[in-house]
């Protein structure tokens, strides 16, 4: 999750204990020792319509997309940070000690929504939850988070389940277009909502891809951590 993808209360109760499986492996390209992600606080330009109104299979363009990753501990430092939350998926705004982290790795957990610890453990973070600690990152269905696959959006703009593909990925904030290795990874994606923006987050046409965890110190300096603009969709289900 990131910055603003919602747990929602009634379904981290229902999901109390379970996930026990490895965190999928980084994306398959050659180039992906470099990483992914970008901010998802940004906004999403104004449009005048929605995916939702979109038929299954036509393309609908216009759509701002960032990606995010699971932080990792390993590749983190600065002053010990104590963090306090839930012991426990079954809780929220808990007031449990959950130990001690690097500032930056906490601040990229805030930002991300989920982080592995050194001890192999996940510290998530969502808006009305806080911090818990988890066997694995999840998404708002209380799934676990599935790189290529898992994404955010508004559900008033693309409901969760909906299924897409990435069939055009338009260009860098900067102008500048995305590396074709990064490009290729993201279209051969089967993308399905499964998680939210915390509110204010998201926008018309805004969505947020997961891409697993990142793989180096300078995952945020990489052709992966990228934000594109005027990228296209096609709606599959």
């Amino acid at each position: 999750m990131r910055p603003g993808l919602v747990l929602a209360a009634m379904i981290v109760s229902a999901t109390a204990g379970c996930g026990t499986d490895d965190e999928p492996s980084p994306p398959p390209s050659p180039t992906i020792q470099a990483s992914v992600g970008k901010s998802v606080g940004s906004t999403a330009a104004a449009t005048t319509a929605t995916a939702t109104a979109t038929p299954t299979g036509s393309p609908s363009t216009g759509w701002e997309i960032t990606v995010y990753y699971t932080a990792v501990e390993d590749f983190h430092n600065g002053a010990d940070t104590e963090v306090t939350g839930c012991a426990k998926l079954d809780c929220k705004n808990g007031t449990d000690d959950l130990g001690a982290y690097p500032a930056d790795f906490v601040d990229a957990v805030k930002d991300e929504g989920t982080g592995r610890t050194s001890s192999g453990q996940y510290l998530n973070w969502s808006y009305d939850v806080g911090f818990w600690l988890d066997t694995e990152p999840r998404s708002s269905d209380g799934d676990r988070l599935t790189p290529f696959v898992s994404a955010a959006a508004d559900p008033d703009v693309l409901p969760q389940g909906t299924r897409f593909t990435i069939s055009g990925c338009g260009i860098q904030d900067d102008g500048s277009s995305p590396q074709e290795a990064v490009c290729a990874a993201l279209r051969d994606g089967t993308w399905q909502i499964t998680d939210e923006f915390t509110p204010g987050l998201g926008g018309s046409h805004h969505i947020d891809a997961y891409i697993g965890p990142e793989t180096s110190e300078d995952f945020t300096n990489s052709d992966w951590y990228i934000t594109l603009t005027n990228a296209q969709i096609k709606i599959t289900t």
